[in-house]
Formats: structure tokens, C-alpha cells, sequence
């Protein structure tokens, strides 16, 4: 599970709201989580095509929704 955050730091509150941020074309950046490496780690519009599994607001701390961040040709569709 991956954290989100816009471009000036603040995390999205709710699934919603970053739905609405990637479908402005606003700056989205994904935060990588893993200890072990294999997370995209920077925005969404640089990100591989693939499918992206986010938690929010704070991947630490607060899970209180979930999201699948499908990436292709840089733009994303949230779900």
C-alpha cells in the first residue's frame, strides 16, 4: 500500500478528492511504503502503466480508505 499526496505536500483527505485531483490533471505523487523496494516512488504523470494500490490519508498512521490508481500514458484513473 502506497500514500498520495499533492503537490504541496498535503495528503487527500478522501478517495474522492483524489479522484478529482487526477481528473484536473492537478500534480499527484504516489509515496512508496515498502521496505523492500519495488514501489513507484514520485508523480503520478511519470509513473510506469500498471495499477497502484493506495491508502489514505496517512499510509502510517490513518487508513480510513482505499484506492486503485490505474496509470496509463500518464494519466491516472482513481477507483
Amino acid at each position: 500500500m502506497q500514500g498520495a499526496f499533492d503537490s504541496m505536500g498535503d495528503r487527500f483527505k478522501s478517495k474522492k478528492a483524489m479522484r478529482e485531483a487526477c481528473s484536473a490533471g492537478a500534480s499527484v505523487y504516489l509515496e512508496a511504503t515498502s521496505f523492500f523496494g519495488n514501489e513507484y516512488d514520485g508523480p503520478v504523470s511519470c509513473a510506469p502503466d500498471g495499477q497502484f494500490y493506495v491508502v489514505g490519508p496517512c499510509p502510517h498512521t490513518k487508513r480510513n480508505w482505499y484506492a486503485t490508481v490505474t496509470v496509463r500514458d500518464g494519466k491516472a484513473v482513481v477507483k
